[in-house]
């Protein structure tokens, strides 16, 4: 008698098309996270309400792309089949009805996010993932005020999103497994590497990355060492791919101020904002968006 072959053993290709991610807000986290979306090829729904500021970042992601081109990272084919794959939409309802997934990526502000979202669920499908890319903010909170926990998760991206490994899943006090279990196969399939935490204050990211930064400015604001000498010792001496002083001007000092501000409420003295952040912020010295922060920024490059 013969053995039969195990067709059990067979390798399947996996046919399921994938899910369709609808990206909300067109800012620098939404545009970085729309082209890893379509780059890795998902249907990708990038909304701003301001037309010109979601072709902007269209503009940006196919920039960014041709540099990739340049630099022999992707081919001409993959970069436009990445901007094929975008839509923009300056509708809510356009953005969100046949999504999968849906990540929110608007400014740290909690009525903001939940008034958005409280939107989204009137035109998205019962079974789409709601996410957001909060950095600090509470996504218990952010469930349970737009009456759909279960299914609400942080995705928190790192910035520049196409470039950062690390994706932060926030489990909220009653997100459901099953949309944990999304948000992993989520994460592998934009070739990131994914770390579950428990939703309390700035998470472990935020919360170990703000406290360096803050100390770093605190430094800075009392002559220990120049801003470039400062990121140096983290550079070098730490293998910090980036200073913190940088990384700062990167995120947004406003950005920074905001998420030390929650935390100095929820946690603690030692997250109080420095006096120099401040002072930064209200002089509108923003970090790169603005052209100036702890650097000088000139075509996208840190003087």
């Amino acid at each position: 008698m013969t053995d039969q072959p195990n067709r059990l053993s067979r390798p399947t290709l996996d046919l399921r098309p994938r899910p369709t991610i609808a990206v909300l807000g067109s800012g620098t986290m939404g545009q970085g996270i729309a082209q890893i979306a379509a780059s890795t090829g998902h249907q990708t729904h990038l909304f701003d309400s301001d037309i010109a500021r979601a072709q902007g970042a269209l503009a940006g992601i196919a920039s960014q792309l041709e540099r990739m081109v340049a630099k022999g990272k992707i081919d001409s084919a993959a970069s436009s089949a990445a901007i094929s794959a975008i839509t923009l939409d300056t509708s809510v309802s356009e953005a969100v009805h046949n999504a999968d997934i849906i990540i929110e990526a608007i400014p740290e502000q909690m009525e903001m996010k939940v008034t958005l979202l409280t939107e989204v669920l009137k035109h998205a499908p019962s079974h789409a993932m709601i996410a957001s890319n909060t950095s600090s903010l509470s996504i218990t909170e952010i469930g349970a005020r737009i009456h759909a926990s279960a299914r609400t998760v942080g995705l928190h991206f790192f910035n520049p999103p196409p470039v950062m490994e690390l994706l932060e899943i926030v489990r909220g006090l009653e997100t459901s497994e099953e949309i944990i279990g999304k948000a992993l196969k989520l994460a592998e399939g934009l070739g990131k590497t994914a770390i579950v935490v428990r939703d309390t204050a700035g998470f472990a990211s935020s919360r170990l990355g703000v406290i360096l930064g803050a100390e770093a400015i605190r430094m800075l604001e009392s002559g220990v060492a120049s801003a470039k000498d400062i990121d140096r010792a983290m550079e070098l001496g730490y293998r910090h791919p980036m200073g913190p002083l940088k990384l700062t001007d990167l995120v947004g000092l406003d950005v920074r101020l905001s998420i030390l501000e929650h935390l100095q409420r929820e946690i603690g003295e030692q997250f109080r904002p420095p006096g120099l952040l401040r002072m930064m912020v209200r002089a509108g010295k923003l970090g790169k968006k603005t052209g100036q922060g702890f650097y000088t920024w000139k075509d996208g490059v840190a003087q």
